[in-house]
């Protein structure tokens, strides 16, 4: 039973269009956009994205737009987009940057370091 006490009381249940929902998805709208394209509150759309059938549409939509964006990331680099070959590699392959740091002591001697050495450091920042 819906409703207050008498029949058919209360707001009708919002109709979400599976093939409108999973459109939004793919462009990767939030459920507030989600809502607002709708005409519903966010709690609705919340309340349907746990029904499986909402979910499943939901999760593929998704999924979608990811794929397009990698599609679209992928002609910039093939493009010849240095920049986007770089951010892909990082993202994908696991690549990153790495600046070696070289410390070397007084005239150009390999700098040593030693316990002593950082506990010294350490006790001269204590007392500043």
């Amino acid at each position: 039973m819906r409703g207050g006490r008498r029949q058919g009381a209360g707001r009708k249940p919002v109709k979400i269009d599976l093939v409108e929902l999973q459109k939004l998805c793919s462009l990767q709208c939030t459920n507030e956009e989600i809502a607002a394209w709708l005409n519903c509150s966010v709690r609705t759309v919340e309340n349907y994205s746990k029904k499986p059938e909402y979910a499943e549409v939901m999760a593929r939509g998704r999924a979608k737009g990811r794929i397009s964006v990698r599609r679209a990331q992928m002609k910039l680099l093939e493009a010849g987009n240095a920049t986007m070959g770089v951010w892909l590699g990082k993202q994908l392959l696991g690549q990153r940057d790495v600046t070696p740091i070289e410390l070397t002591g007084a005239h150009g001697k390999p700098l040593e370091i030693s316990i002593e050495v950082i506990d010294a450091i350490l006790t001269q920042a204590k007392k500043s």
